[in-house]
């Protein structure tokens, strides 16, 4: 596939699958990337160069951005380490007891927050570098998303719980995904309003946290990422979703390599790009919404057989193509 004009490869990609993109705070300029190479990249996207690489002793699951200067990334090592950018320093912050699967920052709570395979969430104080509690949840953590203050976490076995992160002494609500498959990928509307799932079985639901039943009819379900042959439907895993923080509007990946770009609210399909080499693994919006980066990476659907070498694609978006068509 040749780059387009609005489109380029970064150079000095990780060597196995790509776990997770995420921009920087206020800033369409920085982007971290995790890795099952047992790396964490730091790419200037402008200049197209790598900055900064760290290491873990196992596969890097998730990575997130605290500050412009400090990220924190966690694995199948089951640790949570912080890498300060300007001293290039990384320090283990603590650990779970199993693999940490999910690395998210609340800017509004000043809190980190990690999702493990243990069956547990943690909260981390990125001012004394420690953890400050240990919350159960009803089985392996595989997805999370911060909105404000709330969290949503969805495990395996199809739950999804919702948490104050100012109070986590209670669930706030529990649920149970709409849709019947495996839950892949939460993320939240950026305003607050509800959140979208996605799962191993080519959909997605569009979900709102206000729970009277007025609200609640709002919700639905679609199918994406399925291509025909011959007749034949075949359905891919959407395994990656990203919000534009601006439109509200949200990119979705799946391992049919295609990026499709949605208007939750109007239920409507925005537009769809080219077919990427591989799998879409993940997504991510710079904070403006003007750069969205795009994990083409194998996910192992199919076991281990010959595929495309994982890259990242960043590729610049016009309001054309993520704003809501009024």
């Amino acid at each position: 596939m040749g780059e387009s004009v609005n489109e380029f490869k970064l150079d000095q990609p990780p060597e196995d699958g790509i776990s997770a993109v995420k921009f920087g705070p206020n800033s369409s300029q920085f982007l971290l990337v995790s890795s099952w190479d047992e790396t964490v990249r730091l790419y200037d996207v402008q200049a197209n160069q790598l900055r900064a690489k760290y290491k873990h002793d196992r596969p890097v699951l998730d990575c997130c951005f605290c500050d412009q200067t400090h990220t924190y990334s966690g694995g199948l090592d089951n640790m949570l380490k912080l890498y300060d950018i300007n001293t290039s320093t990384e320090n283990v912050l603590g650990n779970h007891e199993d693999a940490i699967k999910c690395v998210e920052f609340c800017p509004e709570v000043n809190v980190v927050v990690t999702g493990s395979w243990d069956q547990t969430v943690k909260l981390w104080d990125p001012r004394i570098g420690r953890s400050t509690g240990s919350f159960s949840q009803p089985d392996k953590v595989y997805t999370m998303a911060v909105t404000g203050d709330r969290l949503v976490v969805g495990t395996a076995g199809r739950k999804v719980l919702v948490w104050d992160l100012r109070n986590m002494g209670y669930v706030q609500q529990r649920r149970e995904s709409s849709l019947k498959y495996q839950t892949r990928c939460i993320r939240s509307f950026p305003n607050g309003q509800g959140y979208v799932l996605s799962s191993i079985e080519g959909r997605v639901a569009v979900e709102y946290l206000d729970p009277s039943p007025e609200v609640q009819k709002k919700k639905y379900a679609f199918k994406c990422h399925r291509l025909k042959n011959d007749g034949v439907e075949q359905i891919y895993p959407v395994n990656a979703i990203a919000f534009h923080n601006r439109h509200n509007t949200f990119a979705s990946g799946g391992c049919d390599g295609f990026v499709n770009i949605w208007d939750g609210f109007n239920k409507k399909r925005l537009c769809q790009f080219h077919c990427y080499p591989t799998s879409i693994s993940s997504l991510a919006f710079s904070n403006d919404g003007s750069i969205l980066a795009i994990a083409s990476s194998y996910t192992y659907e199919e076991g281990d057989i010959e595929h495309p070498e994982d890259a990242v694609f960043i590729r610049k978006v016009s309001d054309q193509e993520t704003k809501p068509k009024s």
